[in-house]
């Protein structure tokens, strides 16, 4: 998986709220599933039906038109958008007119499921058809079913404005890559999103430029695999070697990229995800070190700590060129934050090849992880052509390990911070207490301290006095 991936649970199925647009009477319902890079789909498709007269709400039974944005990564994500698919249904009963249609990643597998066999929605659109929404929905209009999910060389919405979606007004996405050439066993996204291509710069800068604009502090540049930007004019990724002397010549990469916004906005705090351990270069990190306002933080997915799995899995990289990289990473930026995405019982995964993922825990000892248990995904190489056969007890208790030495590392790291004053971007008040603002640090750890006469999105420091594995706790400096 990747950015994506980083699934944030609080965010799961969110009616997403925008600004109404005076004139607009139409009525639209949208929820996302899965990672950052579908929430901010489901923002450009706001911005294409605001232009078609919809404004959104997030009263299900009013809507007009209903969507989902959907997830394949793992079946839980399914599971949810068809338990979903029925709800709406059910309150289409009720109101025969609104129409419900199904976006993203589950729409190219399932198109035919959905559409024919379970006649359970009027239009499913891919991932990169959502210019085509207003043809498709006077194709629904006029009773027929419409269904676009054709993936594209070139489509990366750079010149759609995303409307901003259930925003706290202070950290933004901003999307520089779509789809991904990594083939990796256990993976759908390369055949629900597409091949890699990457987004004219001029249109990040612009994007980014209206953002801070409007008084936004934090950018996140977003991409399955953002270390592997690649602008040469326009196209795939992989043709890039069929490009024109010239066209390679003046190409940007990730870290120009970095560089460039960096220095283009010096009071904006920048960060990305995700990034694959095979495409991250020393510029990067470098880039990284050179600039005040990059964050130190670095989501580096590993998957596994055995090199005969990641083998399996198609990773292009050993345990130890990635130990390397760390190594690196340590070396060139000593306070950055490093996290991972980690997952047990692969196809094959021995008890020896287990211990080996909680040896590079320990070696690593990550700030943070996203952990799961391993589970098959139709379409891909590993269903295939692979056994997954691995016990679901055995997946459980392998992963309930890794996550137990992951919590001790995550408090070992917190601790580090006690003592020591921060900078932290005010995001909003706490969970726990309106008494209290929450917001985060550079190396991206979340800091609570009590409200004084701060406004959100204010940069304070906060000297830090005690932590848990997952919070500083502290007070204005």
């Amino acid at each position: 998986m990747s950015a994506d991936k980083v699934i944030e649970e609080k965010k799961q199925g969110l009616a997403l709220l925008t600004e109404h647009k005076e004139g607009n009477h139409k009525k639209l319902f949208i929820e996302s599933y899965g990672c950052s890079m579908n929430l901010n789909d489901s923002e450009i498709v706001a911005a294409i039906l605001s232009d078609q007269g919809y404004n959104t709400t997030h009263l299900l039974e009013e809507a007009d038109l209903v969507l989902v944005n959907t997830c394949s990564i793992r079946d839980k994500a399914e599971q949810t958008v068809r338990k979903r698919l029925e709800k709406y249904n059910a309150v289409k009963k009720i109101n025969p007119t609104m129409k419900v249609g199904v976006l993203g990643c589950m729409a190219e597998r399932l198109k035919a499921k959905f559409l024919e066999e379970e006649k359970i929605v009027d239009l499913v659109v891919g991932p990169d058809a959502y210019r085509d929404l207003p043809n498709l929905l006077e194709e629904v209009n006029a009773g027929r079913d419409a269904v676009n999910v054709i993936l594209s060389k070139d489509e990366t919405y750079g010149d759609v404005s995303p409307v901003r979606l259930n925003s706290n007004g202070v950290s933004a996405f901003v999307s520089i890559t779509r789809g991904c050439d990594n083939m990796c066993t256990f993976c759908v996204v390369p055949f629900t999103r597409g091949r890699e291509r990457s987004r004219d710069p001029k249109s990040i800068v612009e994007e980014i430029k209206q953002l801070v604009d409007n008084n936004y502090k934090e950018i996140t540049l977003l991409g399955q695999n953002v270390d592997s930007y690649l602008w040469y004019g326009g196209g795939l990724k992989k043709d890039f070697k069929n490009a024109s002397e010239i066209a390679q010549a003046t190409a940007m990469d990730f870290s120009h990229l970095l560089d460039l916004v960096a220095t283009e906005f010096p009071k904006t705090r920048f960060r990305f995800s995700t990034s694959n351990p095979q495409d991250m270069s020393l510029d990067v990190i470098y880039t990284m070190a050179k600039h005040e306002n990059i964050c130190k933080y670095i989501h580096l997915p590993v998957q596994s700590g055995s090199t005969a799995v990641l083998k399996r899995m198609n990773r292009q990289h050993t345990r130890e060129e990635y130990m390397e990289l760390v190594d690196n990473i340590r070396r060139i930026l000593p306070d950055c934050a490093i996290s991972q995405d980690m997952m047990t019982g692969f196809c094959g995964e021995t008890e020896e090849e287990h211990q080996e993922t909680l040896s590079l825990i320990e070696y690593v000892k990550y700030d943070f992880g996203f952990m799961f248990a391993y589970s098959e995904r139709p379409g891909t190489a590993a269903e295939k052509k692979m056994v997954d056969d691995i016990p679901l007890e055995v997946k459980k208790r392998r992963l309930a390990e890794v996550i137990d030495l992951q919590q001790k590392y995550s408090l070992y790291n917190t601790e580090k911070f006690v003592g020591k004053t921060v900078e932290v971007l005010i995001e909003g008040s706490s969970k726990k207490s309106d008494a209290h603002w929450k917001g985060r640090n550079s190396q991206n750890a979340t800091v609570v301290f009590p409200k004084g006469d701060e406004q959100i999105g204010d940069f304070v420091n906060v000297f830090v006095e005690d932590c848990t594995s997952a919070t500083l706790l502290g007070k204005r400096v």
